[in-house]
């Protein structure tokens, strides 16, 4: 049997990295649209009610008018936009999120892929505010870094062409303090506040490093130490193909620095911590196309149309 799957935005960054990840499998049929097209509604309604699934790659409000046209309720949808992510009839496509999410994942026809970003900081952070380590009133402090290929085509050309004098190695963006990805985040993690959260764009084309800032006199339960959030982790990650915790941060630092790069094309994301005796700082590295994106949704295509969860998916080897 195979499943016809209709990526709608194939045309853009996360929607090209769908397509080269799915067109050699053997058990999906693609559904494609002619560019001249994906602007012409009555073709896009046709093929988003002829698919067993369908990926949205698109601006929210386009994500959302694609949600309108389907009217076959056989349809699963995977959205890629922020347009659904804290929409309580979508499930949250982060299988590790808790011991329930992946029976959600599988039986809902509505999941949202989580911003990259969102990610990071979610996996990183859910785990202490389960085992309220975190308070939900903790005002959480983080920044990352991300490859420019995140910011599409645009942003790609500019860095691949442009002239590093002028775009520089590394760009802080939404200074307002309201960056899209913070509702998820507060959302997700159940927290009376939104973080604090500073982005900037590398002058690399992918991946990505989401630090988390914690001191520990003011964490809810006092005296934490790496060790003992080692041990929390792994427990709460315990046997996620996906998510890897670092032990031997000695082993996992090249020459006492972290590259973003290390988990490219890959669905992985990897924990590391680092403390002194008043303060904690987590790290997610993660490849902001594959976990933090596409690799994303394959997973929750795969979860929903019952293959094998990593089928087509990479995992790091460092």
């Amino acid at each position: 049997m195979k499943f016809k799957v209709f990526v709608d935005g194939q045309h853009g960054t996360t929607g090209l990295k769908i397509h080269e990840m799915l067109e050699n499998r053997d058990e999906i049929e693609l559904l494609t649209i002619a560019e001249k097209d994906k602007k012409n509604i009555k073709k896009r309604k046709e093929l988003l009610n002829s698919a067993d699934l369908v990926f949205l790659c698109l601006p929210d409000v386009a994500s959302k008018e694609s949600v309108s046209l389907i009217e076959n309720e056989n349809v699963k949808v995977i959205d890629a936009s922020t347009a659904f992510r804290t929409d309580k009839n979508w499930v949250y496509g982060i299988p590790e999120l808790t011991s329930k999410q992946r029976d959600k994942i599988k039986n809902s026809k509505r999941v949202c892929v989580p911003g990259c970003h969102a990610s990071g900081l979610i996996v990183a952070m859910k785990p202490l505010v389960k085992n309220k380590i975190i308070s939900k009133k903790h005002k959480l402090i983080c920044h990352s870094i991300t490859g420019f290929s995140g910011g599409g085509s645009s942003m790609i050309s500019d860095y691949e062409n442009g002239d590093f004098e002028i775009i520089g190695g590394q760009r802080p963006y939404a200074l307002n303090l309201n960056h899209k990805h913070l509702p998820e985040m507060k959302h997700v993690l159940k927290l009376k506040k939104a973080p604090i959260f500073t982005p900037s764009v590398g002058n690399f084309k992918q991946g990505m490093l989401v630090i988390s800032y914690l001191e520990k006199e003011n964490l809810k339960k006092k005296n934490v130490s790496k060790d003992d959030l080692l041990k929390l982790y792994k427990d709460y990650y315990n046997n996620e193909l996906f998510i890897k915790i670092i032990e031997n941060n000695d082993e996992y630092l090249d020459n006492g620095f972290l590259n973003p790069m290390k988990c490219n094309n890959t669905n992985s994301l990897e924990i590391s911590i680092y403390e002194n005796e008043t303060d904690l700082v987590i790290i997610s590295r993660l490849d902001n196309l594959g976990k933090g994106a596409s690799g994303a949704a394959i997973q929750c295509m795969n979860i929903m149309l019952g293959l094998e969860e990593r089928k087509g998916l990479n995992i790091a080897k460092n």
